[in-house]
């Protein structure tokens, strides 16, 4: 324990990934710092879990900002885009990530969330009225889900001290 006898907060990070990019991308034309938001979440606090959410896109481009973000601490989560009859792609992670989150949050006393889907407001909920653990949104706040805002005991917003 520490010299104040305070108890360490456990938490437990969970990054969609690309709901952030392009966030990030629509709102600042830059790409959000990964190792800033470690750094910011994590301070005087232990980690249970950090994931990463993404898509395989099989480039190389891609695999090196998996492999920073393995080097930052997180666990990089990956899904296959699916091709769709009529051309298009799509990878969501929601209920992977929902899963996860609901999974976790026993073991956590907050669940730090990147995202702006304000589908998982109910899950955020939930894991208050389950287990009693609060929870953190990160998201850019023009583009976050009031939904998501709502239901989050903080929500701390993706400004330009955040994006590379």
């Amino acid at each position: 324990m520490p010299k104040n006898n305070k108890k360490i907060e456990k938490i437990g990070i969970f990054v969609d990934v690309q709901n952030i990019y392009y966030t990030c991308r629509q709102a600042y034309q830059g790409n959000f710092d990964y190792t800033k938001f470690w750094n910011v979440a994590t301070k005087n606090r232990e980690v249970v879990c950090a994931y990463a959410y993404a898509t395989d896109k099989g480039d190389i481009k891609q695999e090196n900002f998996q492999n920073i973000l393995k080097k930052i601490g997180f666990s990089v989560q990956l899904k296959s885009m699916l091709k769709r009859k009529d051309g298009t792609v799509k990878a969501d992670w929601d209920v992977g990530i929902a899963l996860d989150v609901f999974e976790k949050a026993s073991q956590c006393d907050t669940i730090v969330l990147a995202s702006g889907d304000g589908d998982f407001g109910i899950l955020l909920d939930r894991i208050r009225e389950r287990f009693k653990t609060k929870s953190e949104v990160y998201g850019v706040r023009e583009l976050t889900s009031n939904q998501l805002i709502g239901p989050a005991s903080d929500f701390i917003p993706i400004d330009k001290k955040f994006i590379l």
